[in-house]
């Protein structure tokens, strides 16, 4: 199974249109996970045609969006518990409120935005995953989503990199 995983995509305002480079994992994918800051509720009808989505709400959503998604989710697939924040609020780093949001859920790996910073890391047995952002790198080299590839008793997370939005 492989899960194409966004945050931050902010459309329209940074792009008109998904960037060709998303374009070409989200052909590939059996599911979509988004961790807020989609910015219209276009944006997820449009995921929507390549595969089934999964997301939740981040600061900037609007009311459509807001009725349809929470601020928090979790999922299993392949026996790997998955959960979803997009990781604003107040105190405390993005990562460290996106654990605080589930302390008391067991899960393998958060997936959480806000920050547009790329990151993957482990922090005691829970894999953190920030994709970045496909459309507003910031001061990031680069733009970027994910990739988890799960298969029966594993799983490998990656970040897909490109220079170019359009």
């Amino acid at each position: 199974m492989q899960i194409v995983i966004l945050s931050d995509t902010h459309m329209p305002r940074m792009a008109k249109k998904l960037p060709r480079q998303l374009i070409t994992g989200l052909e590939r994918a059996d599911l979509i996970l988004h961790a807020g800051d989609w910015q219209t509720i276009e944006v997820l009808e449009e995921l929507q045609q390549y595969a089934p989505v999964i997301g939740v709400i981040g600061n900037v959503d609007g009311p459509e969006l807001k009725e349809r998604l929470g601020k928090k989710e979790w999922i299993v697939r392949n026996g790997i518990t998955i959960g979803i924040t997009h990781g604003d609020g107040k105190g405390g780093t993005t990562e460290k409120r996106a654990l605080t949001a589930f302390q008391t859920d067991s899960v393998d790996i958060i997936v959480f935005g806000h920050s547009h910073i790329p990151l993957l890391k482990q922090v005691n047995g829970i894999t953190l995953f920030n994709p970045g952002s496909p459309t507003d790198k910031r001061r990031q080299p680069q733009f970027s989503y994910g990739i988890l590839q799960l298969t029966e008793t594993s799983f490998e997370l990656k970040h897909v990199f490109f220079e170019d939005k359009s």
